[in-house]
């Protein structure tokens, strides 16, 4: 990456126009016998992989560049865990350490503790 942290930069570091940069995409896809991928398609998968990693707001805004954690929000929160999310994840949690053990009968079960 060029030092003001661009991906696409010329010899100098300065950003490419985003006419050569689409215009390499078309033939790298093309070339590759991939059709309807769209360049900015990859912004989205980069800051979803982020969030779907545990990211917070902050840094996901730091990363797609956005000035406001509000800019971020407003295209990706429905992708950040709710407490509904939470609270699905803990009940699973609690379901897996929970054993049936067959030699004290049916219907017995011990908890392991961690």
């Amino acid at each position: 990456m060029a030092s003001a942290g661009w991906l696409f930069f010329t010899a100098a570091g300065d950003p490419l126009p985003p006419s050569t940069v689409h215009s390499w995409w078309k033939r790298t896809t093309a070339a590759a016998g991939v059709s309807g991928l769209h360049l900015h398609a990859l912004r989205h998968f980069y800051a979803s992989g982020l969030i779907a990693a545990g990211c917070d707001v902050v840094t996901v805004q730091r990363a797609l560049g956005h000035s406001k954690p509000s800019t971020t929000l407003d295209t990706y929160s429905h992708l950040w865990p709710d407490s509904e999310d939470r609270t699905r994840s803990a009940a699973g949690a609690l379901m897996t350490s929970v054993e049936t053990t067959p030699s004290s009968g049916a219907g017995v079960t011990n908890v392991t503790r961690t």
